[in-house]
């Protein structure tokens, strides 16, 4: 059951237990960010909220993301991750520097492709609060396996997001502990350099296709094959 929690003025943050979603209502206007898995019913849990119409932005295009975009029909995506989206449903492409705005915030988009290609943020600068999808978070693991996934663009995304890290005083992260500070852009992107060198410690994850990658502060799930690509 989806929990719903107050988080500011106009933004809610709906968790599951296992990924959440960002809810920003305004007046007769609301948009959703991410929409969870296909049977977490975060449709429901909007409209304990609001009855406004939606309008749905995704960071990525992963199934706990996107498995519930079926209920609202359409959605933003990067084009890059279009391809991992099931279902008949209305995509709108999604760039660096497309703004969304509700009530009193203003989203703008950030490119930050590794976790998936086509993996954005949105940042309201104004507020200084980034919604970093699965890219940045508190030790993780982060995941970094599959075809779809490519851990040299992670780095340079990391470091994208770090150049601006005095610009952010509180991060939303999708999944482990939420809030976070910017200190965690540096601590993800030391780990991940250290990865794509080959220089962390692993062991096999039972049950994964994966193994766990333990760095100073992040695990990662990744194949060394995958840190090869």
């Amino acid at each position: 059951m989806i929990q719903v929690q107050k988080f500011w003025d106009g933004l809610s943050i709906l968790y599951d237990g296992m990924v959440r979603q960002f809810l920003f209502t305004g007046e007769g206007e609301a948009l959703l960010v991410d929409t969870g898995f296909a049977h977490s019913q975060v449709l429901a849990a909007v409209r304990t909220v609001t009855d406004a119409p939606v309008k749905v932005i995704l960071t990525h295009a992963d199934p706990d993301h996107a498995g519930g975009l079926g209920d609202f029909g359409e959605a933003w995506l990067h084009e890059k991750d279009w391809p991992l989206v099931k279902g008949n449903v209305k995509l709108h492409p999604l760039q660096e520097g497309d703004v969304f705005t509700c009530g009193d915030y203003r989203l703008e988009t950030i490119e930050i492709p590794g976790h998936t290609y086509g993996s954005v943020a949105f940042v309201d600068w104004a507020k200084k609060l980034l919604l970093p999808g699965d890219s940045v978070q508190k030790e993780g693991p982060i995941y970094l396996f599959g075809a779809h996934r490519n851990v040299g663009l992670y780095v340079e995304s990391e470091r994208k997001l770090l150049d601006r890290a005095a610009e952010f005083e509180t991060i939303l992260p999708c999944h482990h502990a939420c809030p976070i500070g910017p200190e965690w852009i540096g601590r993800n992107l030391e780990d991940a350099v250290a990865l794509k060198a080959g220089q962390l410690p692993s062991a096999p994850e039972p049950g994964m296709p994966c193994r766990t990658y333990r760095g100073r502060w992040t695990q990662f799930y990744s194949t060394e094959e995958d840190i090869r690509r």
